[in-house]
């Protein structure tokens, strides 16, 4: 049996990162179980800066998978190219495949993984979204291949008159099939399909634990606004996703290898930077499940 980490909330260092979200934490060891007190600092820690990062930490996936899941039950991908052969909690966000061989760029699964490009937040698609996630750098790249994040409770406040009027009451459709609109993906079986039907989620939603309020837009999943005709809902998808890329919104997150970078998914974004496909990228992602359906805001 694991003991657990010894070490005390108190020995754990904490130094933001962007004025908007995001710290870095030290002092902890993700492969040993947290103690209760250290593992309620760090919740608190992750409520306020929206985004962790954890340098120079070597895990095994198993070791991650366990971090995760003190945090709560791990989503397993509906997809199997996706997801790890040795351990499915795994979502492999690579271009190298499971045996090590790096992927042609025009295989359809890297140009799914290359859809991360665009501003996204994990398992919007799902009734229940996603939590949060817990990615791990294995491999990086030296150049591009950033994750940038934004602040969705900010963008929320930063909303204008008529584009709240816009979005007040309204929910956006979320469709994971959607992908396959935007990439030469691989197309999605009839299980696929009825594994992830669309679902309508409220534009504004409310914060579990905090209580405040944010935009909840995911761009590559949103191809509908109620109310709205389609071009309408592109455009203004579009617009606030424009707003969502301020700077004074993200940060962006150089990746060093064995970063892990733990994330809220019902109050941010993130998107990937542009990186050359010749370079080996491998980071592996444990998402938790989400604590409940979205509360409208």
């Amino acid at each position: 049996m694991s003991i657990a980490d010894h070490r005390t909330a108190s020995e754990m260092n904490i130094r933001p990162l962007h004025p908007a979200l995001g710290a870095e934490v030290t002092g902890l060891d993700l492969a040993r179980p947290l103690a209760p007190e250290t593992f309620r600092a760090l919740h608190r820690a992750w409520m306020d800066y929206l985004v962790l990062v954890f340098p120079k930490q070597a895990l095994s996936d198993e070791q991650q998978i366990a971090f995760a899941r003190q945090f709560g039950e791990l989503e397993v991908h509906h997809q199997e190219i996706i997801k790890s052969r040795a351990a499915p909690e795994i979502f492999r966000v690579a271009n190298v495949d499971d045996d090590g061989n790096l992927m042609r760029a025009e295989d359809p699964s890297v140009a799914q993984i290359s859809l991360a490009q665009r501003w996204h937040t994990d398992s919007s698609y799902r009734p229940v979204p996603s939590m949060g996630s817990i990615l791990h750098g294995i491999e990086v790249t030296r150049e591009g291949g950033e994750t940038w994040f934004t602040n969705m409770y900010r963008v929320h406040e930063a909303l204008g008159t008529a584009l709240r009027r816009k979005i007040h009451g309204r929910k956006a459709r979320h469709d994971f099939a959607h992908l396959t609109t935007l990439a030469p993906i691989k197309p999605l079986t009839q299980a696929e399909r009825q594994a992830m039907p669309p679902v309508w989620q409220p534009m504004v939603r409310q914060h579990p634990v905090t209580g405040r309020k944010s935009l909840f837009i995911s761009p590559i999943y949103n191809d509908a606004i109620e109310g709205m005709e389609d071009s309408e809902a592109v455009a203004l998808i579009a617009e606030l996703a424009e707003l969502a890329g301020r700077d004074e919104f993200i940060y962006r997150h150089r990746w060093s290898p064995d970063d892990i970078v733990m994330w809220d998914n019902r109050c941010t974004m993130h998107q990937v930077t542009p990186y050359d496909l010749g370079q080996r990228r491998v980071m592996h992602r444990a998402t938790i499940v989400g604590d409940g359906p979205v509360i409208a805001g």
